[in-house]
């Protein structure tokens, strides 16, 4: 049976151009539907009574006048809000079923029944408001859904419900604020088959970044049960990112991120009673595991693609696992409206110069910092007591809140992802949040001054007192272009998205170390030799950190390559070198049970480090973990541009026997494309650059060790401050000479350090030499691009005097 009538239409029926006849979010399933399935993407079937339906309903009931009257009741100020919106709800609920709709809707559901194998079928009941004068009106998050729905008398009663969900209080409010007629606004019913997440999962995606625009990557969140907890932001759901250009390669699994959430509570279908689902509580197993594997997550991300590449744009979708069949299917798919809008090529930074003590951490929502006082309001029946421009702090919010958000300065939740209501709608608002911060509730207070700062990555945080911060636009428009390479330097993958738009020529060091003490927290060695470790202090501290993972060694492995793969895909196709770890030894005895594997050193900086401790038997075990980190993130993550660099190499010798070990966990030099740079930080490194370039394929010069060695001053002594000079005579002779010897066999060069956005005569300096490339903080970038562009037009200018280090 296909339904002829308006009143109702199969969602292969309908697509993008029906959406004044269906609405939105119905007719996007079937646009859906329609036009992917062949693609592979899955959406559940169904149909979706039409606006024709609705407003014949009203009219059978009488009810255009009633509501009509009502209204005008509340803008006259003869009733209130919430008087208004109850008495026309109730009149839509007590209306009767024009007989012919019936017979539509009971003859559709039957037939869907049919289709998916006989028998009574539990649907979804969503509301898909639409006004045929504004096809563009967004009305998401304004009426309701309806879950677990199964039978005609029930699904009849549960459109009524969502005929009457027109008039909710916000709803009504929404309307008002955005001048449109309410007795234009039609509403039509989507009917789905109801996908079995309640013993599955279920959550949300995005094909782009929400924080940062970053355009190649999907972002997926997910928990146990139905979605409407992720969506509420009712739990904190795992997190997983996929690097969108490698998808089209089989042998790759591009997951560059995989974040395990919380995932307290599950929201399941209620046996009995009034309400069709329940929240209960997650199982241990349930939290300490992930609701989808690699091989669904990649999935969901190639669909996600397909979506957007159909649609043009970049897309925000709903996701659900059926538990009793294990299929994937998208239930739902929107335009993504506030990152995809963003005004590309400007970036506002922002830097903390003093800040209190961190009270709370949780996802950064945008990119700002905000000082301010705490409103704390634990129920929307206390929102009537909001400061306006005070700071936000709840549980977790909902439509109902969307009125005080937009009063606020800045939002803290105890819960949510990035793709919860209190997210997106901070997003929308542009509004810093930290959600997810576990209990913001409990250690904030009102009037408490703090800081919220969202500008430090992924990760938000909450300081005490006022922080000092200050911000600068950067206009990615006016940096010139450069002959010299003008590069990043990198640690933390958090904030590695933050400067994708920056054109940065890749990443010219990427610090293995800040992933290592940051993400990862444990000595390698101590997780090679967990079952022999002695400080059970330390055991219990690796235990809980590697909870999930049968292999001790395989939790650094997939925590340092996805880490650095993050950094890696922000800058893709550019190179980005990453340098192998280089603690001192009293910085690696400050890792988890790293204390018993560190000798102790009288001076660590010329000690047991770098390419020394590689293939000494004393840490030869952990650097094999290293490399096998870095050849997964290479050959099955996907990153060739990845280029490795070996620190504090003091001999031809030690170089040698660097890249045997290298070779032996798979990293062979110009094996698949494999570049090896080496440091040059020791006087050996100059004097021998030829002997160095004939083993290596760069050279990045490390400024502040170089000199230390150079000048025999050591940088951290105050005494000697004043002797410590990246440009005194023999500093610079050292650098033009590496860049010359190194340039004889075809080595490149450059320099990774603060010395050229401090002094604009040492860049001009190193445009002068000859460097390939210049490396800086990417808050520094602009200036020292600036500058070398100035050098190298006075360079190409004519000659002029020539700087006494030649």
């Amino acid at each position: 049976m296909k339904a002829k009538s308006p009143r109702v239409r199969w969602f292969e029926d309908i697509g993008r151009s029906d959406v004044p006849l269906v609405g939105g979010k119905n007719a996007s399933l079937g646009e859906m539907v329609r036009n992917l399935g062949q693609q592979g993407v899955k959406v559940p079937p169904g149909f979706a009574t039409t606006a024709d339906a609705y407003w014949q309903f009203i009219k059978a009931n009488g009810l255009d006048s009633k509501i009509a009257d009502s209204l005008a009741a509340l803008e006259a100020g003869r009733a209130s809000l919430a008087e208004v919106g109850a008495g026309i709800r109730q009149e839509v609920l007590r209306g009767n079923w024009p007989q012919d709709i019936v017979d539509e809707i009971q003859g559709a559901y039957r037939e869907l029944c049919r289709r998916t194998g006989g028998g009574d079928v539990d649907v979804a009941v969503r509301s898909s408001a639409t006004a045929e004068d504004l096809p563009d009106a967004s009305f998401a998050g304004q009426q309701e859904t309806y879950l677990n729905i199964r039978g005609e008398k029930a699904l009849l009663e549960a459109c009524r419900r969502c005929f009457a969900s027109l008039f909710t209080d916000r709803a009504i409010s929404y309307r008002r604020a955005k001048g449109f007629d309410h007795m234009k606004v039609a509403l039509s019913v989507g009917v789905q088959r109801m996908v079995r997440s309640d013993l599955g999962g279920a959550g949300v995606m995005f094909s782009i970044d929400t924080e940062t625009g970053f355009d190649k990557i999907v972002l997926i969140n997910a928990a146990w049960g139905l979605g409407e907890n992720v969506v509420q932001g009712a739990v904190d759901p795992d997190e997983y990112q996929v690097f969108k250009p490698f998808l089209a390669e089989p042998s790759l699994t591009p997951i560059i991120e995989k974040k395990r959430g919380d995932k307290a509570k599950k929201m399941i279908y209620a046996a009995e009673g009034d309400h069709p689902t329940r929240n209960v509580p997650t199982s241990k197993a349930e939290r300490a595991s992930f609701v989808l594997d690699d091989r669904e997550i990649l999935r969901l991300a190639r669909w996600a693609c397909a979506i957007e590449r159909h649609y043009g744009q970049a897309m925000d979708m709903e996701w659900a696992k059926d538990g009793q069949t294990g299929e994937l299917f998208i239930v739902q798919a929107r335009p993504e409206t506030v990152q995809s809008r963003r005004e590309a090529s400007t970036l506002r930074s922002y830097r903390i110069s003093s800040k209190g003590r961190r009270l709370l951490t949780g996802l950064s929502i945008g990119d700002a910092v905000v000082a301010g006082r705490v409103c704390l309001i634990e129920s929307p029946q206390d929102i009537a007591r909001f400061v306006d421009g005070s700071i936000l702090v709840t549980r977790a919010t909902d439509p109902d809140w969307v009125p005080i958000m937009k009063r606020a300065a800045a939002i803290v939740t105890d819960h949510g992802g990035r793709t919860s209501h209190a997210a997106i709608v901070s997003r929308e608002l542009g509004l810093p949040a930290v959600v997810g911060a576990g209990n913001a509730t409990e250690v904030l207070h009102d009037e408490q001054e703090i800081t919220v700062s969202c500008a430090e990555g992924d990760e938000g945080f909450v300081y005490e007192g006022h922080a000092d911060f200050e911000s600068t636009e950067i206009d990615f428009t006016k940096l010139p272009e450069t002959r010299t390479r003008v590069m990043l330097n990198m640690a933390n993958p958090a904030a590695s998205f933050r400067w994708w738009r920056m054109p940065a020529d890749g990443v010219g060091l990427a610090r293995m170390e800040f992933v290592v003490s940051n993400h990862i927290k444990v000595h390698p060695m101590a997780l090679v030799h967990f079952d022999t470790l002695k400080d059970e202090s330390a055991r219990t501290a690796i235990a809980e950190l590697t909870a999930g993972y049968a292999d001790k060694t395989e939790y650094f492995i997939d925590r340092l390559s996805r880490g650095l793969a993050r950094i890696a895909a922000a800058f893709h196709p550019n190179p980005v070198i990453v340098r192998m770890s280089d603690f001192k030894t009293n910085e690696y005895a400050g890792l988890i049970g790293g204390s018993g594997f560190e000798p102790k050193e009288e001076n660590p900086m010329l000690g047991f480090r770098g390419a020394s401790r590689y293939y000494s038997p004393r840490y030869r075990e952990g650097f094999a973990l290293e490399c096998r980190a870095i050849r997964r993130l290479r050959e099955e993550l996907g990153f060739r541009n990845v280029v490795v660099m070996i620190p504090f190499c003091r001999s031809t010798k030690e170089a040698d026997r660097v890249l045997a070990v290298m070779a032996e966990n798979g990293l062979r030099r110009g094996e698949n494309d494999l570049q090896v740079y080496v440091m040059c930080e020791i006087p050996s490194n100059v004097i021998l650059a030829s002997s160095f370039a004939e083993r290596f394929d760069g050279f990045s010069i490390g400024s502040n060790d170089l000199t230390q060695l150079t000048l025999g001053v050591d940088r951290d002594s105050a005494e000697l401050a004043e002797l410590f000079d990246e440009q005194d005579a023999a500093v610079k002779w050292m650098i033009r000479n590496v860049i010359d010897e190194a340039h004889k066999v075809g080595a490149k060069v450059g320099l990774c350090g603060q010395a050229p956005s401090d002094h604009p005569e040492f860049a001009e300096f190193l445009v002068d030499c000859g460097i390939d490339t210049i490396s800086v903080s990417p808050d520094s970038f602009p200036a020292v691009k600036q500058r070398v562009a100035q050098s190298e037009k006075a360079r190409s200018a004519g000659p002029r005097e020539v700087s006494a280090a030649r």
